[in-house]
């Protein structure tokens, strides 16, 4: 139980505390005489000196005593981000998030077991009933498609969040739900894994799909560009031809075939490769 002289004590963020009095064990931190918050000594600054004001990031230990470090936490209260899982146990995922206390996802926050040594997206939040920081897996109920400030077109964060039968439901700009359709992957994804992506729709119904890919003629210069490094880096030539399969074009080059024509069309038109029956070729310069 967290003392009531502790309530202005924002438990999950960062607060600017004093320095009150030092103690063997650390520094006591606090707003005034009789809120004492301990640092301990190994995360004390040099050259902290009584009456400094700090900025510590405050949780509960093992005793579910308040107290403070200086360490960064990988996300804060109310936020998502994605941790590793450090071990699984009965009660359920410890996750590891720059602290030295784990942060744990208990089996009911999961909606399937969490794995050791893998990394998730969660969500931190402050359990009512025990004061305890803890994290959730179940990120649908803090994710909102309302008031929304994207439109078609723009990139975005993007965090793999749930394998779903017609792709991956992703966060987007950690605030809101989309989907990733699997025609539209040409690269390996996993749950959990951080990349750019681009708008595609907004439907009228607030949900949203969105490309690993740029729109428009972004969308090919950026094919193009993959096809040219591509020749570049391989003496100017390439196998892959119209009668190349879609899984050797995915495979090689990480697109569609209809991508791969496209982009083929504009070097061709732009004088940038000869088409040859079994192969491309980067044209010489003249």
């Amino acid at each position: 139980m967290i003392p009531s002289d502790f309530s202005s004590i924002k438990i999950g963020e960062i607060n600017k505390l004093q320095v009150l009095r030092v103690s063997p064990q650390g520094l006591y931190l606090g707003f005034e005489e009789g809120v004492n918050l301990l640092l301990p000594n190994k995360y004390v600054p040099a050259n902290t000196a009584i009456g400094n004001m700090l900025d510590v990031f405050v949780y509960t230990d093992s005793d579910d005593r308040l107290i403070a470090t200086t360490l960064e936490p990988q996300i804060k209260l109310n936020e998502i981000g994605v941790l590793k899982v450090r071990e699984v146990n009965d009660v359920g995922a410890f996750m590891q998030w720059n602290i030295e206390k784990d942060i744990l996802v208990p089996y009911r926050n999961q909606k399937h077991k969490l794995m050791a040594g893998k990394s998730y997206p969660v969500y931190l939040y402050l359990d009512n009933n025990t004061n305890r920081l803890v994290a959730t897996a179940m990120l649908d109920k803090f994710l909102s498609n309302e008031n929304l400030a994207i439109k078609p077109g723009d990139e975005v964060d993007l965090i793999i969040y749930e394998h779903t039968d017609l792709g991956f439901k992703v966060i987007i700009n950690n605030q809101h739900l989309g989907l990733l359709y699997h025609n539209e992957i040409f690269q390996s994804i996993a749950e959990g894994n951080c990349m750019k992506g681009y708008i595609k729709t907004v439907r009228e119904d607030g949900k949203i799909d969105v490309s690993l890919q740029p729109q428009g003629f972004k969308h090919i210069d950026s094919f193009t560009e993959k096809v040219m490094s591509f020749l570049q880096k391989n003496n100017g030539k390439m196998t892959l031809t119209d009668n190349s399969s879609p899984d050797e074009i995915k495979e090689q080059l990480g697109m569609s075939k209809k991508q791969f024509k496209k982009a083929v069309g504009i070097l061709y038109k732009a004088h940038k490769i000869k088409l040859e029956a079994d192969c491309i070729l980067l044209a010489v310069e003249q």
